[in-house]
Order: structure tokens, then C-alpha cells, then sequence
């Protein structure tokens, strides 16, 4: 296991024993107490994962959220102490994978972790065709872009990752539940809604001459329209 954790928590005795925990099952830990820190040592370090307070002097974790250079195959989980369901909602939109609330088990983190680390090796050898394209939107998976004709789309994370689940299985019926579990990967605390918003915000993005490549199938969920333009290759 060369697996690489960034743990990023200002209270030192925690940050202590999240590293001790998950030296202890053979990853490499790298550990800081403040965001600044943390974006300057992402650069060296180079993680498959961080695991992320939210409560944070100076840069909480949601701007550092917000200002990771380029999410690609990072996993992140939040931790937090607020029980609020708004904030838990806002960090996944942010991009987070997972979440975890303050004060938890150990074994449950190391469950996350190890379920997230499987998500993203099983995506990345998804990703041995580099190219998708259908209908004039095209997918370039190891870079992780999406493009509406010559346009380059400004895609979160999520929206992303659903654009091209959709683009890779045309006339694929996905129902709002199985959307969820693919890409969000756990039963998510904002319920199917999230799923129609984001299809409401890639329609949007992707335009008027690309919207109707996803298709809404009433009482049943959504599918990337495929039979015509130029498909998979």
C-alpha cells in the first residue's frame, strides 16, 4: 500500500492520531494545521487523498475546496463538527467525496478512506480509452475536460463526473438513485434533488445546441440521447 493521505486538522492531538492510524495500515501521511499550508504542501506531496477539517484558522476547508488547482483523481473527505445538513451539503457540492462528523469512530474513517481509495482506482482504470465523444460533446477522461463542440465547459467535480458516466453509456437508462450511488458513492444527505439540479446546471453549461443530449425519462431518471452525430471512439 504506497497510497499517499494528506491529513489537513488544526487540533494537533487528532491530526496525531489520524496520522498514527493510518501509518499504522501502511499508508504515507503527510500532516498540517492550517490551509495555506496545506495547498503549498499539495504541490510536493502530491496525494491520493486528503482528509479535510472544515474549521480552519485563516482558510477554512471549503476555500481550500474551492482553490485546489485541479481535483482530477483527489479524493477528499471532510471532517466537521457542525450537524448542520447545509454545510455537509455545501462541501460535497465544493467537490468533497465524503464527510465525517466530529467526534467519530477511527475505524469508520478508515472505512471512508479505504471505500473512497477503491472508487477512484476502480475510475481510473475506467479511464484506458482517454477520449469520449458523442453528439459534439467530448470527454477527455485523464485530463478530466469536457467539451460542447470547440467550447471548453466549466464543469465542478460532480457535474463532471456525471457528464461523463451519461456520455459513456448512451441510451443508458440511469434512475435518480442509481446516479447517486455512482457518482456521489453513498446515500447522500441531500437526497435525489441533487441529481435534477445538476442536470438542470450541464444542460445549461453544455448550451442550447447541446442541451438535448440528456435526455429526461419521466418517472424514471435520465440517459445521454445517442443514435445520432458522432459517437464513441
Amino acid at each position: 500500500m504506497n497510497e499517499r493521505i494528506m491529513v489537513v486538522e488544526d487540533e494537533q492531538k487528532i491530526a496525531d492520531a489520524i496520522t498514527y492510524a493510518l501509518r499504522r495500515e501502511g499508508y504515507l501521511v503527510e500532516a498540517v494545521y492550517n490551509g495555506a499550508d496545506a495547498l503549498e504542501k499539495l504541490k510536493q506531496f502530491s496525494p491520493n487523498a486528503i482528509i479535510l477539517d472544515v474549521m480552519l484558522p485563516g482558510m477554512d476547508g471549503y476555500e481550500i475546496l474551492k482553490r485546489l488547482p485541479d481535483k482530477g483523481s483527489l479524493g477528499v473527505i471532510m471532517l466537521t463538527a457542525k450537524e448542520d445538513i447545509v454545510n455537509k451539503i455545501l462541501g460535497l457540492e465544493l467537490g468533497a467525496d465524503d464527510y465525517i462528523t466530529k467526534p467519530f469512530d477511527m475505524r469508520e474513517l478508515l472505512a471512508r478512506l479505504r471505500s473512497l481509495l477503491r472508487r477512484l482506482q476502480a475510475a481510473g482504470e475506467k479511464q484506458s480509452d482517454d477520449r469520449i465523444k458523442l453528439n459534439g460533446v467530448e470527454i477527455h477522461l485523464s485530463k478530466r475536460t469536457a467539451y460542447a463542440g470547440e467550447r471548453l465547459l466549466e464543469l465542478t467535480p460532480k457535474e463532471y463526473d456525471l457528464l461523463a458516466l451519461l456520455v459513456s453509456n448512451p441510451d443508458r437508462a440511469y434512475s435518480r438513485e442509481q446516479l447517486l450511488d455512482l457518482i456521489w458513492g453513498m446515500e447522500y444527505v441531500g437526497g435525489t434533488r441533487t441529481v435534477d439540479i445538476h442536470i438542470q446546471r450541464l444542460r445549461k453549461k453544455l448550451g442550447a445546441e447541446f442541451n438535448e443530449l440528456i435526455q429526461t425519462l419521466h418517472g424514471v431518471g435520465y440517459k445521454a440521447l445517442g443514435g445520432y452525430g458522432e459517437n464513441k471512439y
